[in-house]
């Protein structure tokens, strides 16, 4: 379970951007990782390689999208996460 960072709203040269200019974000910080994959032909547990508090890159378009008593996450595979920072 990944919290994606807040959009931009500011430029770097100090541009203001609208909210409905702004881009969906493709960082954020794992909040929340279950206890791995279990592997197809013998059944056995492979641990995750991220864990609680890791600063990710995923995809634009990645993960599954939630609100949770007003903040909203993403549910999505490691193998949606291309990078841990």
């Amino acid at each position: 379970m990944v919290e994606a960072a807040p959009a931009e709203t500011k430029t770097a040269s100090g541009i203001y951007i609208p909210e409905t200019a702004q881009e969906k974000p493709q960082h954020g910080t794992v909040v929340a990782v279950g206890p791995g994959k279990h592997a197809e032909l013998t059944g056995t547990l492979i641990p995750l390689s991220i864990k609680v508090g890791d600063k990710v890159l995923y995809g634009k378009y990645g993960g599954q999208e939630f609100t949770l008593e007003g903040k909203d996450y993403l549910i999505m595979r490691e193998s949606d996460i291309y990078i841990v920072l």
